[in-house]
């Protein structure tokens, strides 16, 4: 899909939808862009002091520059930030980190030219992508540092991915003859004083954790079979009245999953095999009956945190903010990135709660005394020197432990530097971050459970599952075949880890 960027609302879905980009080229918009540059420049020749364009940065605001002085002001702004450090981000985040500052530079409001926003997505045109660091920024003034990257290949400086490999961007920009731009006043600063880095990482991870959510809600479903469970918990009349969304698109979902099954039963099933059984208590536990409403909070905060990384990206963050129209200059904050960083935070509360209920459910499916009949350690072999499942529980847990243990929120640990001048940031990159590294280990764990999960299946019969859960048995039968004899499983995650990826058990 080829996107066409100007000063409107651009949704999460068209930027990861994205094939190709540019920016407008209608007149109105191009004259309405204008209005604030063309300001802009009328102000620094007059000798204006404008933050960040004829005086210093930070605490060195109070220095007055020069109207000629300013030119390199901008080239001194990227260089002296070139101190990222850590792995590069990756190609994809770092392809939405340049998307997405020129969807906010396009607004209008941050003074800069038409030709930088050109130059914006010239790079996404020719697929040259900033070799961008993952460390080095605290969130405010935006994510200085990473940005500076893309102000320096802009500039034909340091490196870019190119053709699947990284090379100095000099020798790209000489291979396609490409010159080197040269930074207008507050351009730099411009690129560099927003959100992208955060909000790149956060768009990227937020898809991922979708599609696991989503794949979590069939492990629980295909749970309710296996373990001969109650489905009414999960019937419309309990989550209308209790009417979050999250909760009830969560149990609807579960409920269609269930469709066809011949293994879970009904409230009045429930009642005829309590007075048959002694054994059996009438109500399953609470990682199975509660699961929806576990589940259901989960996907309602991560629509808050869809919404507010869209409108992050939408806005215009950087500083100071040039208003075209009523010849004004404002100097603000916008540059905080407080609501990703608050998204990011609460969303790694809810991956631990996801990892939490999964350990749980795990938990049930290999322990003979809560499984219904599933055996020790979904062993199909009787044999007592066989050990089934045991060490893959093991595993599963302690990936939970790795996620449950970086939960702190990332946006209490804000760190007062720059002569205090940032003195309270967002540390929403960290919060990114954090949120990004919880992806994998929440993969790992979902795919040791499916793999648990079809043995339940072999042991019940295939024939008595629902058409879901069957599709779901194929899907994870082709790339790990039912555990009889003790071997080694690493093999068998990995594989059923890129089908889960890919969506295939959503």
């Amino acid at each position: 899909m080829k996107l066409t960027v100007d000063n409107r609302p651009i949704s999460l879905e068209e930027i990861t939808q994205a094939t190709a980009v540019c920016v407008s080229q209608e007149a109105l918009f191009c004259q309405e862009f204008a209005l604030g540059h063309d300001f802009l420049m009328e102000q620094i020749r007059e000798g204006k002091p404008v933050y960040g364009v004829t005086t210093g940065y930070g605490a060195s605001g109070k220095n007055y520059l020069t109207f000629e002085q300013s030119a390199l002001l901008q080239q001194n702004l990227y260089r002296f930030h070139g101190c990222g450090v850590g792995e590069p981000l990756s190609v994809e985040i770092s392809k939405k980190m340049v998307l997405i500052r020129l969807i906010s530079l396009s607004k209008g409001r941050s003074g800069i030219s038409y030709e930088l926003l050109e130059r914006l997505a010239l790079l996404l045109e020719k697929e040259m992508i900033p070799v961008i660091p993952s460390l080095g920024s605290v969130g405010a003034s935006g994510d200085l540092t990473p940005l500076s990257y893309i102000a320096a290949v802009i500039a034909g400086e340091r490196e870019v991915w190119f053709e699947g490999q990284i090379h100095p961007t000099q020798a790209v920009y000489e291979k396609l003859g490409i010159v080197p731009y040269v930074f207008k006043p507050k351009e730099a600063l411009a690129i560099m004083n927003g959100t992208a880095a955060m909000s790149a990482i956060a768009v990227e991870n937020l898809a991922v954790f979708e599609r696991l959510l989503e794949s979590m809600e069939s492990y629980v479903a295909g749970m309710f079979e296996v373990l001969l469970s109650d489905v009414t918990p999960l019937d419309a009349f309990v989550h209308d009245s209790k009417p979050f969304s999250g909760q009830i698109h969560t149990a609807r979902n579960m409920r269609e999953k269930l469709h066809g099954s011949h293994l879970t039963h009904g409230r009045d099933d429930r009642y005829d095999q309590f007075f048959a059984d002694n054994e059996l208590n009438i109500q399953d536990t609470y990682s199975i009956r509660c699961a929806p409403q576990v589940l259901g909070v989960v996907r309602d905060n991560l629509e808050i945190a869809k919404k507010w990384v869209e409108q992050e990206i939408n806005s215009v963050n950087d500083n100071p903010l040039i208003d075209g129209h009523a010849r004004v200059i404002y100097t603000s904050g916008n540059f905080y990135g407080g609501y990703v960083a608050h998204a990011m935070d609460t969303l790694k509360v809810c991956v631990a709660n996801v990892a939490d209920l999964l350990d749980k459910e795990f938990a049930l499916l290999v322990d003979h005394k809560f499984n219904r009949g599933l055996g020790e350690n979904l062993k199909l072999s009787k044999e007592h020197y066989f050990h089934g499942f045991k060490a893959m529980q093991i595993t599963l847990s302690s990936l939970s432990a790795d996620i449950i243990k970086n939960t702190t929120a990332a946006s209490i640990h804000s760190r007062p530097t720059e002569s205090l001048n940032q003195d309270k940031v967002s540390m929403g990159t960290t919060a990114a971050l954090d949120f990004q590294k919880m992806m994998e280990p929440l993969a790992l764990m979902l795919s040791i459970a499916f793999i648990g999960l079809a043995q339940g299946v072999d042991i019940r019969g295939k024939e008595k599952v629902s058409p879901v859960l069957r599709g779901h048995y194929d899907a994870v039968r082709t790339h790990a075949k039912p555990l009889l004899e003790d071997r080694r499983m690493d093999q068998d995650i990995y594989r059923v880890l890129n089908i889960l990826l890919e969506g295939a058990l959503a």
